[in-house]
């Protein structure tokens, strides 16, 4: 247990954010889940918004940035195939 009153704090936040990050890290991996179950299907998604979604949660720390590059990356390439079997 935490002695200083700064340390209970923080603990308290900690906890707030903890919850608060699984919480998006979750969505994220749904909406992930759901653009490649899209694309094996040959449905369109928007690629513009899935960015926007992984931009937004490496911004605030959840995910690092080489990673959600990684994912954006493998999207991209995932569409890219998607794209050239139907043409």
């Amino acid at each position: 247990m935490p002695h200083h009153k700064s340390c209970k704090k923080r603990l308290k936040t900690s906890a707030k954010e903890r919850v608060r990050n699984n919480a998006v890290r979750t969505v994220l991996r749904k909406t992930m889940k759901d653009a490649r179950t899209k694309l094996s299907a040959d449905e369109a998604i928007d690629l513009k918004q899935l960015y926007s979604h992984i931009d937004k949660v490496w911004s605030k720390g959840i995910l690092h940035k080489k990673r959600a590059s990684r994912l954006k990356s493998r999207l991209a390439r995932a569409a890219a195939r998607v794209s050239t079997k139907s043409a």
